[in-house]
């Protein structure tokens, strides 16, 4: 197979852009002390990624309206609840991946 130089530059340019901004901030921060209320501001980040992951998979668009996949909003009851519970994302997802899989095998 070959790649043009055109190609692989635009491959590479895209990789670097990409890397930029995900690595930047982590070599900025690493050795400053960053203030609470940053603090605070950040560790919302998770559950705001999340929250946002949950509800774009619970809520369907269609034509002309909105359905809710009940699928979904059965897995994310206890999933929930666990999160409330255990109060770690980890164990939220990976709870929320299980029961979210056995729910499909049950329904398949």
């Amino acid at each position: 197979m070959i790649i043009h130089l055109t190609i692989m530059m635009v491959i590479l340019g895209c990789a670097v852009v990409t890397i930029i901004p995900r690595i930047v901030p982590f070599l900025v921060v690493r050795n400053m002390t960053l203030p609470q209320p940053v603090l605070k501001w950040l560790s919302y980040v998770p559950v705001c990624i999340l929250t946002a992951l949950v509800v774009e998979n619970f809520i369907i668009q269609t034509d002309h309206s909105l359905k809710i996949n009940w699928p979904v909003i059965i897995v994310i009851i206890p999933t929930l609840l666990i999160a409330i519970r255990t109060k770690s994302l980890s164990i939220t997802v990976v709870s929320g991946v299980v029961l979210m899989a056995v729910l499909r095998f049950i329904v398949s």
